[in-house]
């Protein structure tokens, strides 16, 4: 065996190696942004479980403003079947849009019963709501900074697999790229006011 035989497999192991490098690397990415999705789910699930306790709570006042109140109970539930089918498949862009599409409607609903509700003050004093309505924007904040990550995360994902050489590996390996969580309605940016 020559030496140019040696320093042809010592090239080869090199650059296997190397794609080796470049395949552990994205799969770290992938599951890097699916663990910031995984996080994002809790506060969203945490959020899930708050609405229905403040629909309840203002049943008694708001009674005759039951379309408002149906409203956002089927949004709610709406953006929890989106928010199921985007954890199972953190990937899949369709996923992540429906997603965002059903957030974007829960929130311009939570803002159209939050209105309502300022215009009661009797609501406006209940401890419970006051409890409900605190721990609700608490979980706001964490959702956007649960977001802010989960993006964070694709973009670097998607950085990584952009890149030259990994683009040769990423394609044929079947790393897609990633969407981000965006908000789509101009309401859904605006942060949920809470005043009581």
């Amino acid at each position: 065996m020559g030496i140019a035989m040696i320093v042809f497999l010592v090239v080869i192991v090199g650059l296997g190696m190397y794609g080796i490098g470049i395949y552990n690397g994205l799969i770290a990415g992938r599951n890097q942004f699916k663990n910031a999705f995984a996080q994002i789910d809790v506060q969203l699930q945490r959020r899930y479980d708050l609405i229905p306790n403040l629909v309840e709570t203002s049943k008694a006042y708001l009674a005759h403003e039951r379309q408002t109140l149906e409203a956002v109970i089927q949004a709610r539930n709406q953006a929890q079947t989106a928010a199921r089918a985007a954890a199972a498949k953190p990937d899949d862009g369709t996923a992540i849009a429906a997603l965002s599409a059903a957030e974007g409607t829960l929130t311009g609903t939570l803002g159209r019963f939050f209105a309502l509700a300022e215009a009661y003050p009797d609501l406006k004093a209940n401890q419970t709501m006051q409890q409900l309505m605190e721990e609700l924007s608490s979980t706001e904040n964490k959702v956007a900074f649960s977001r802010q990550f989960f993006n964070d995360a694709v973009m670097s994902y998607n950085n990584q697999r952009e890149q030259f050489p990994n683009v040769l590996i990423a394609g044929p390996f079947g790393f897609q790229h990633a969407e981000q969580l965006e908000l789509q309605s101009k309401e859904a940016r605006e942060a949920v006011k809470v005043k009581f």
